[in-house]
């Protein structure tokens, strides 16, 4: 299937930004990267690197709520759901070579302070993600003011847990931390 040049600029600096952060990923390379002149790059991205980077960070968070919808609609269990996340992070961590974590991460924490593009396309990821897990957890039977709160813990311990993983080279911390997430579920589900 033949992809835009847009298209190509979009996912390799996705990959980039995953791999590398904002910081460390060059606009120069983005185009080396996707097989376009640097010409191109600022054809479709008028506003430079950080216009690049918010399109970018855009589709990884896009890729990633597909990945989350899927793993937790592949349990009836919001727990087992919840589980299955983790589990599925850690495989993808794994054979990504321990360097593909959070797709917003990165360009998160180089840009925390600043009231950038780039900030809020991140907030928007992560509020989208805890959303999803809210949304299945409520679907699941919990409370919607329970699953509020139990979907940002999922998030933010996922989130924690990947960094984990990564620096540690290794699936432990995501899956321990599936586990204990799956506990915290069952304790909140209808009796």
């Amino acid at each position: 299937m033949q992809t835009s040049t847009r298209d190509r600029i979009v996912v390799a600096a996705a990959r980039l930004l995953q791999r590398q952060g904002y910081v460390g990923t060059g606009i120069k390379q983005i185009a080396r990267e996707a097989r376009a002149t640097l010409g191109s790059v600022y054809h479709f991205f008028p506003g430079g690197k950080e216009a690049v980077a918010v399109a970018a960070i855009t589709h990884s968070a896009e890729e990633f709520s597909t990945l989350l919808r899927k793993a937790l609609d592949s349990d009836d269990d919001p727990a087992d759901a919840v589980t299955a996340c983790a589990h599925q992070l850690a495989v993808e961590l794994r054979e990504s070579g321990w360097i593909d974590g959070c797709p917003v991460t990165a360009a998160a924490l180089e840009t925390l302070g600043t009231d950038s593009e780039i900030q809020r396309v991140c907030a928007d990821a992560l509020r989208d993600w805890v959303r999803l897990v809210h949304d299945r957890l409520v679907r699941g039977g919990l409370p919607a003011e329970s699953a509020g709160e139990l979907a940002v813990t999922v998030v933010s311990a996922l989130e924690g847990a990947e960094v984990t993983a990564q620096v540690n080279r290794s699936e432990e911390p995501l899956l321990v931390t599936g586990r204990q997430l799956a506990r915290l579920v069952r304790s909140y589900a209808p009796a």
